[in-house]
């Protein structure tokens, strides 16, 4: 057990650095000018030099982030609920928000322009939008896999809907709802920073984009680096709290 939690810490670590130093390697060896692919080193140097205009555009992109996937935790929780709980709802609302997702949320950025403006508002939108639907597939499919025995035996007892649903449903749904979290806080990154990239004057995606503009690829490459760093942290987090609230789930 020991060693199976040493090489869950450090493996990770270790396939990461290998990356980077293959990374490296190929840039020094095909001697790769640095506007078309930046060694690590040439990035972390970047990411030192240019930390404060960094660290602002991360915060804002973070709290963008973090607010859109606020708005599609609560607005998805109660959607996978209600379409989990009710056959109606499901025939009715399951159609239209398969379509509704099969639309790239890219091409709702300038709607979202043209209604709120160029800036923070757009950007949260796009995160939630884009980072919505797992939640309620995954809540939805939770609720939908109780067994029937489970809402028999409740029945049985005395339970009302409403209670079986809070002493049964809540909980099997739970082990759902994490690993859908896990997919949208990544899924709320590429919202956020695609908004950004089109349509803000703040953030890591709005930094990326006027960066690429004066060739300044390091400075992109140092962008997309902090995201990807961001979003691990953030995976890390929801990963934490799963293993203490969906313990009883886990065999072994």
């Amino acid at each position: 057990m020991a060693d199976w939690m040493l090489n869950r810490r450090v493996l990770p670590w270790l396939v990461t650095l290998g990356a980077f130093l293959m990374w490296e390697g190929v840039v020094r060896t095909f001697q790769i000018q640095a506007f078309i692919l930046p060694a690590p080193s040439l990035v972390a140097t970047t990411l030192v030099a240019q930390w404060e205009p960094i660290l602002q555009h991360s915060l804002q992109t973070l709290m963008t982030t973090l607010v859109g996937l606020g708005l599609a935790i609560g607005f998805g929780v109660l959607l996978g609920l209600a379409v989990g709980a009710s056959e109606k709802i499901y025939a009715g609302l399951y159609p239209l928000m398969v379509a509704f997702n099969s639309i790239p949320k890219v091409a709702l950025v300038p709607i979202l322009v043209i209604w709120f403006g160029i800036g923070t508002v757009p950007a949260i939108l796009t995160a939630f939008l884009i980072s919505f639907f797992p939640i309620v597939v995954n809540i939805a499919t939770g609720l939908a896999t109780v067994e029937p025995e489970l809402n028999d035996l409740m029945r049985s007892l005395g339970a009302n809907r409403l209670t079986v649903l809070r002493k049964v449903g809540l909980p099997r749904t739970l082990p759902y709802f994490f690993a859908a979290l896990k997919v949208a806080v990544t899924l709320a990154f590429v919202g956020s920073v695609i908004s950004e990239t089109v349509a803000a004057n703040a953030g890591v995606g709005y930094m990326m984009m006027v960066a690429g503009s004066r060739f300044e690829v390091p400075l992109v490459f140092a962008g997309l680096v902090v995201v990807g760093a961001m979003g691990i942290v953030l995976y890390q987090a929801f990963e934490w709290l799963e293993r203490r609230l969906t313990f009883w789930a886990v065999r072994g």
